[in-house]
């Protein structure tokens, strides 16, 4: 799979609005400011791809990057620290509950959580969701060059013994 031609496919801001349900997709998920778009930028080589921002809560649809043979790399709207109301916070939710539950494409999920805050509650619920649906989950700890090489070192030794119990998770440093 070459991920370097990957495109931007669409936006959606409910499951109607998401490409056809028949292909294979690996979703982008973790709180706000936690790195998805730069990681999914940073895998397909193109600094332009997915639109970053300093601000927290800049992704607000599910945005959908073409690969080839009709695949799908997704970055989900953040969870937590965007200044919107909550009444938007709850939309973001009911939309990323009904994908994550309805969406026969979606075969994985990388989960992008901040090394220094490493697991906070909604992290640990995506993990016990994707166990439920027997879903892989491979973590990526953001941010480690915010950290010495051995706190880093430390905090994932930390977080391998957090998701030790959970089959069918990896976990990986990425900066």
């Amino acid at each position: 799979m070459n991920y370097k031609t990957a495109k931007f496919v669409t936006s959606a801001v409910r499951l109607d609005d998401c490409p056809a349900d028949s292909q294979r997709e690996v979703a982008f998920a973790g709180c706000s400011n936690a790195g998805k778009s730069s990681a999914i930028n940073t895998l397909t080589n193109q600094t332009r791809l997915a639109r970053t921002s300093k601000t927290p809560g800049r992704t607000q649809l599910i945005n959908f990057f073409g690969l080839d043979e009709g695949r799908y790399l997704v970055d989900l709207p953040g969870y937590g620290y965007a200044k919107v109301p909550l009444s938007v916070k709850s939309q973001w939710q009911e939309h990323l509950d009904l994908y994550l539950n309805k969406r026969d494409a979606l075969v994985g999920l990388v989960l992008l959580t901040d090394i220094r805050h490493a697991f906070k509650e909604f992290d640990l619920m995506m993990i016990n969701w994707s166990q439920r649906s027997n879903m892989p989950v491979h973590v990526l700890l953001t941010k480690v060059d915010k950290l010495k090489r051995g706190a880093a070192q430390n905090a994932l030794l930390g977080a391998r013994k957090q998701i030790a119990g959970f089959p069918n998770v990896s976990i990986q440093l990425f900066s």
